[in-house]
């Protein structure tokens, strides 16, 4: 019977596997390499590299401060504000677009006076935000409830303040989760297109982001500047797999 498993382990893989490559050798090297050094294709890549890492750096603290609290305090409203927090997870990412879309153009309208992020570089990063946020305030509020609260009571019967205990104590035993949660962010970041194309609009060479660059260009026929797009994302994400894997190995090893 394991041997079924282990058979069923190889074929899937060898399936994903020459997806993978048929996608990257659809076209020639010399055509992907043209396609990569195109002036669309370099602008998307900066824009979209510039635009997962800003939206990572809002988005870690947010999810720090979520996920601690929701692991360690208790307050009025508690389970509601963690399933709403956690719902956008489960929404696919035209409709969290959409429901950022209808919130600058109703609610908060009086607000784009000053801040408007419909169809422009800011309404990337909020949608970059919000497709983000929630699976990294859910990594590190299940990181959190792993770490025995003890250590920090210890901590603060020996005279450490809460702040010195969450920055000295809870931080630091929280580092793999926390390296989880930023580059699954960086990730979705990078990899959103949903949210992006309908709040930030997807203009050509203004809020063109990667993915949605790969939507634009099958749209005006030109494969093989989707397919480039294409490889550059898939390589990110490889990245960002590997790296993942290698933190969590070395916390298996780190238990031993």
């Amino acid at each position: 019977m394991y041997r079924l498993f282990i058979a069923t382990t190889y074929l899937v893989g060898a399936l994903f596997l020459l997806t993978f490559l048929s996608f990257v050798f659809s076209i020639s090297p010399q055509k992907l390499v043209k396609e990569f050094l195109s002036q669309e294709v370099l602008f998307a890549l900066k824009f979209t590299l510039l635009t997962a890492l800003i939206a990572t750096l809002i988005t870690l603290p947010l999810a720090v401060i979520l996920g601690y609290s929701l692991a360690r305090f208790q307050f009025p409203f508690k389970k509601l504000l963690k399933v709403t927090v956690d719902l956008p997870m489960a929404f696919p990412e035209l409709l969290t677009g959409f429901l950022l879309l209808v919130m600058f153009s109703g609610l908060l309208k009086p607000l784009t006076t000053i801040f408007n992020p419909v169809f422009s570089p800011s309404g990337v990063v909020l949608a970059e935000i919000a497709v983000s946020l929630p699976f990294a305030s859910r990594i590190v509020y299940t990181t959190f409830k792993q770490i025995d609260k003890r250590y920090e009571m210890v901590a603060r019967s020996l005279g450490y303040s809460f702040v010195e205990t969450f920055l000295k104590v809870s931080l630091p035993m929280a580092k793999g989760g926390l390296i989880s949660a930023t580059v699954v962010t960086f990730a979705r970041s990078f990899g959103a297109f949903g949210a992006v194309l309908i709040l930030g609009g997807g203009v050509y060479m203004k809020t063109e982001t990667l993915p949605v660059g790969i939507f634009l260009n099958i749209s005006y026929g030109n494969l093989d500047r989707a397919v480039a797009m294409g490889v550059v994302l898939m390589a990110v994400s490889f990245i960002t797999v590997w790296i993942i894997e290698l933190f969590q190995k070395e916390g298996e090893d780190s238990r031993f």
